[in-house]
């Protein structure tokens, strides 16, 4: 999968002020991060507010960036949840012709044991006829899912390729490197620590920062597979308040606060999500105006 080797950016949603998809604002989004040379696209993530889209919503943001990318990159489509037939249920129904991967999130507030972990992605594995990224974001998930449940699914399973390690833990991720075999991919979640994960042996990122700031990011990341440490870390320093500051107040708030700011697309997030304060989007556009 060396395509999915490098940065790859969780596309947001954008909404129109009464809150309904803003599908010129989202092309935008999409030809701005090709144009910045990410790697591929990420589609239906977290970062796409997929929570409060509705299905019919869903397939019509699916069907915008299929069209936009126009075989371009490559596309990972985010299907994931926390009952395991639902999720067989949506990888069997669902058309994923245009899709490299799927991302699928391990399950979410029911807290299950590392084997239950195990048979939930043993079961989607089972289902799947693309390639599955797994992906671990304990904070939003609330269980973490062990370095040695991770190995025990690449051994086990060919069709499981990589992981989107976000528990913000370099040790947890090292051990991820060190463990799996030597094809799977360890793909940073957390934009303020890929770097560090890269150098170690990661395979890049799947990025929220990397969106907003896609020609920065994404050279950052191949300056860092090169292992060219003293210019890689130049840029993430540089990068380094905006990543603080797009998750200060929660995320996809903050980057959609940097898209405002770019003149792409709008803010507009919806509930329970609210918009970043007029505080932070003055240290967003102060930001970019010094870059």
């Amino acid at each position: 999968m060396k395509e999915l080797i490098g940065t790859g950016v969780a596309l947001i949603t954008p909404f129109k002020e009464d809150l309904t998809i803003d599908f010129e604002g989202l092309q935008r989004v999409v030809n701005y991060t090709i144009a910045n040379g990410v790697d591929y696209l990420v589609v239906l993530g977290t970062t796409a507010e997929s929570a409060t889209l509705s299905k019919a919503e869903k397939q019509l943001v699916v069907n915008t960036i299929v069209d936009t990318n126009a075989g371009r990159l490559p596309l990972v489509l985010g299907i994931g949840g926390n009952d395991t037939q639902a999720v067989i249920r949506e990888l069997e129904t669902t058309n994923v012709s245009a899709f490299t991967a799927i991302l699928s999130v391990s399950p979410y507030y029911n807290k299950p044991t590392q084997e239950g972990i195990y048979q939930h992605f043993a079961a989607i594995s089972r289902a799947s006829e693309k390639p599955i990224i797994i992906y671990n974001v304990p904070g939003r998930t609330a269980s973490n899912i062990n370095p040695v449940t991770v190995k025990r699914l690449a051994t086990q399973f060919e069709n499981i390729i990589g992981i989107k390690e976000a528990a913000g833990d370099i040790a947890q991720a090292m051990s991820l490197i060190a463990m799996c075999p030597k094809n799977f991919l360890v793909i940073s979640g957390d934009d303020m620590i890929t770097l560090a994960i890269v150098l170690a042996g990661g395979a890049g990122v799947i990025s929220v920062i990397g969106e907003g700031f896609p020609k920065e990011f994404s050279k950052m990341v191949r300056l860092g597979l090169n292992k060219n440490v003293k210019d890689a870390y130049k840029i993430h320093y540089k990068l380094a308040p905006a990543i603080a500051y797009i998750f200060e107040e929660g995320n996809p708030a903050g980057i959609k606060g940097v898209f405002k700011s770019l003149g792409i697309c709008g803010n507009a997030v919806r509930l329970p999500l609210v918009s970043i304060s007029a505080t932070l989007q003055t240290k967003i556009d102060s930001f970019i105006s010094n870059l």
